[in-house]
């Protein structure tokens, strides 16, 4: 699917709302719900992979999952490719092209907090090995998700940084852990028509509150994932008739997939 259709979803009349999918079975299942498109969740996909979250996933199995998912898929497909399967920016130019190939529409690739140029860098690496092709690009900040700054502060480096994603060819912004309606709406007005993306977490608005306030998007992150993991391990545990095991959470089954 095209990127210029996926990019459209951004500019309706209400919050383009995207559940993250982990594998082609989920992804197709989120389609059947009726969703306008699929992003993927890079915890998820790392997970059903076989690898803990946190870039650690090769790029040759995140081109084979999102391969198998664009397959499957007739509505457009978002990649999270956390910091791009490398640090060379030529390099993830050259992966993100594979992605697009692959029938992807858009990707997300974060900053990891750390300095904006390494994300500008890559994101002018991408344009370049499109050589014109289309794709979305939604450049994220890790600023609020790892608390790296708050208030003011946190509002005005997001801010700072957009505009550096912006130049460098990003197409939209995404700020996970962001969750006052104040401070997403002062961020939305200053990114010039550059949609907002949140993520969802505890105590987050209504979907119309966040629309209001100027975000664009709306991700559910690693919720679905993590609900579906858990309640395998809760099935199983009830089709075996043995104790329920400790919750699952993102940090166990990281630590369990990290082999």
């Amino acid at each position: 699917m095209t990127a210029s259709r996926f990019r459209d979803l951004h500019h309706g009349d209400s919050l383009l709302v995207l559940p993250n999918a982990w594998d082609a079975g989920s992804a197709v299942a989120i389609q059947h719900a009726g969703a306008p498109a699929v992003a993927t969740t890079s915890a998820g996909v790392a997970w059903a992979c076989g690898w803990p979250d946190g870039d650690k996933l090769p790029a040759s199995e995140l081109l084979g999952s999102v391969t198998r998912m664009a397959r499957v898929l007739t509505v457009p497909l978002s990649a999270d490719i956390e910091e791009g399967c490398a640090s060379d920016p030529g390099e993830v130019g050259r992966f993100v092209a594979s992605l697009v190939d692959a029938g992807v529409a858009g990707i997300n690739i974060e900053d990891a907090g750390r300095d904006p140029a390494e994300l500008s860098a890559k994101i002018r690496a991408i344009r370049t090995a499109l050589r014109g092709r289309d794709l979305y690009i939604n450049a994220r900040t890790d600023i609020y998700l790892r608390g790296l700054a708050s208030g003011d502060e946190a509002v005005g480096e997001v801010v700072r940084r957009a505009s550096l994603f912006r130049e460098a060819g990003a197409d939209g912004m995404f700020v996970p852990g962001i969750a006052k309606v104040d401070e997403i709406r002062r961020v939305a007005a200053s990114l010039d028509g550059m949609p907002l993306n949140v993520m969802l977490v505890p105590g987050l608005p209504s979907h119309a509150e966040l629309y209001a306030a100027g975000a664009r998007r709306l991700s559910a992150g690693i919720a679905l994932a993590l609900d579906a993991y858990a309640a395998t391990a809760r099935g199983a545990a009830d089709f075996m008739g043995t104790p329920q095991p400790e919750g699952l959470s993102y940090p166990l089954l990281n630590r369990l997939l990290a082999r």
